[in-house]
């Protein structure tokens, strides 16, 4: 009887863990994860060059490059493609919608870094890359992590707005309620000892609906 072979459950990245490290070839050359440190990193993946849905994400990646900038923060795709590849479907992209791809593109032929951060489920393929996205802060500490399945092309807005919700958690400590857009109220943490939630629903700087629920102003 022949042995079945296992293989060994690869540990997705969590939430607050340091992100793997890596270094790695790229459409601007060798880089490497501590290249960025000090900034906010998202960095992307995306199945295969050429492909119709990956274009079109692309495309508004490239667009929103220098509204990411003036978010202190750095584009990074990834896709197990290789760099010529990378070079002629960026090429290809600025011909056909005269946009400028400007962040790198990592060309993990290797497939080591989508392994270390899970971007490869074998329930969608055993060698592409599902559409994986990590928000990564100047501490290089993951701070958000989004799948999507290969049919489904993401909302570059979302992404923005989740960044931007991040970045207002870690200046201020604020939480950002259900379809929250900057400049909106925020959430202030709820109140963790009775004394706490006796004086919340006092206050008269909050919006209250009830202790454990109080919105304030966005900071400017």
């Amino acid at each position: 009887m022949s042995e079945e072979r296992t293989q060994e459950p690869v540990r997705l990245p969590r939430i607050g863990d340091p992100a793997p490290d890596f270094e790695a070839p790229s459409s601007q050359g060798t880089i490497r994860l501590d290249d960025f440190k000090g900034k906010w990193v998202v960095l992307f993946s995306h199945p295969s060059d050429f492909t119709p849905v990956c274009t079109t994400e692309f495309v508004e990646f490239a667009r929103r490059t220098p509204e990411f900038h003036g978010m202190g923060a750095q584009l990074v795709g990834l896709s197990v493609d290789s760099v010529y590849s990378h070079i002629a479907w960026i090429r290809n992209i600025e011909e056909k919608f005269g946009v400028d791809v400007t962040f790198p593109v990592i060309a993990d032929l290797s497939t080591e870094v989508s392994r270390k951060y899970g971007m490869i489920h074998a329930g969608e393929a055993d060698t592409a890359t599902v559409r994986a996205v990590f928000v990564i802060d100047p501490e290089q500490r993951i701070r958000a992590l989004l799948y999507y399945p290969m049919s489904a092309g993401r909302a570059v807005s979302e992404i923005q707005r989740l960044l931007q919700a991040l970045q207002l958690n870690a200046a201020h400590g604020l939480a950002t309620p259900q379809g929250w857009t900057p400049g909106e109220a925020c959430i202030v943490p709820p109140p963790a000892t009775q004394a706490e939630a006796s004086d919340r629903v006092k206050r008269q700087d909050l919006e209250i609906t009830d202790w454990y629920l109080a919105r304030t102003p966005a900071p400017e």
